[in-house]
C-alpha cells in the first residue's frame, strides 16, 4: 500500500481527495490537515509514502512546507495538487524539492497515476506546467541540440520515464527512445544519468542555477 498524507486548507478538497485515494486499492489516506505546518507534524508522528501538498494555504504555505519536509526527510516525496500554474510558481516548488506538480483540473485517474509515480521515485508534471517549465530560452550550449530533443532532456533531468515523457509531449514511446539515442550520441554520454549531468551544467543559461 502506498500511503498519503493530504495537506489543503479546504476540508471539502480534503474529503474529496480522501474518498477518490482510498478508492484505489493500492492506496490509502494517513492524515489529512489543512497547512503547511501541521504537515510537518503529521510526517514526521507517521512518515507517509507521498504528501499530497496544495500551495496557498495559511501559516505555513506549501513551498515553505515541501522544503522544510525535503530538508528533514528527503525520502519522503511531494506532489503538488494546485490550481496555480504560473511559471514562478511552479519553479519554486520544484526548486523546494517537490517530485510532481498537477493542477486541480487534472482528471482523477492522473492523479492516483501521478501519486503511484513519485512513490516509485519518478517525477509527474501536468501537461501545461511542463510547458511552463520548457519555456525558458535557448542557450548556446543546448543548440547543438534539436528543440525536441532539448525538451526530451529536459524531462529526463526531472526524473521522468519514458512513457511519462511520451505522454507529456503527446509523442510516443519509441520516439522517446529515438531522441535520447541522438542525444546521447551528441553530447558524447552512455547513459541517462550522464546526460542528466550534463544539461544541468551546459543547458542553462549564463547566471541561472
Amino acid at each position: 500500500m502506498i500511503r498519503v498524507l493530504l495537506v489543503d486548507d479546504h476540508q471539502l478538497v480534503r474529503a474529496g481527495l480522501s474518498t477518490l485515494i482510498e478508492s484505489a486499492d493500492d492506496l490509502e489516506v494517513t492524515g489529512a490537515v489543512a497547512d503547511g505546518a501541521q504537515a510537518l507534524e503529521a510526517a514526521d508522528q507517521d512518515p507517509p509514502d507521498v504528501v499530497l501538498m496544495d500551495l496557498a494555504m495559511p501559516v505555513m504555505d506549501g513551498v515553505e512546507a515541501t522544503r522544510r519536509l525535503h530538508d528533514r526527510s528527503p525520502d519522503i516525496p511531494v506532489l503538488v495538487l494546485t490550481s496555480f500554474s504560473d511559471t514562478p510558481r511552479i519553479r519554486a516548488a520544484l526548486d523546494a524539492g517537490a517530485r510532481g506538480y498537477l493542477l486541480k483540473d487534472s482528471e482523477p485517474q492522473a492523479l492516483l497515476d501521478g501519486i503511484r509515480a513519485v512513490a516509485r521515485g519518478e517525477s509527474t508534471l501536468h501537461g501545461r506546467v511542463a510547458r511552463a517549465v520548457l519555456g525558458g530560452p535557448v542557450t548556446r550550449d543546448q543548440t547543438e541540440l534539436t528543440a525536441r530533443e532539448r525538451e526530451v532532456l529536459s524531462l529526463v533531468t526531472l526524473g521522468m520515464a519514458n512513457k511519462q515523457i511520451g505522454q507529456t509531449l503527446q509523442i510516443s514511446e519509441r520516439t522517446v527512445k529515438a531522441h535520447l539515442g541522438n542525444i546521447f550520441t551528441r553530447i558524447g554520454v552512455s547513459d541517462r544519468t550522464s546526460a542528466a549531468i550534463w544539461f544541468e551544467r551546459h543547458g542553462r543559461a549564463p547566471g541561472e542555477g
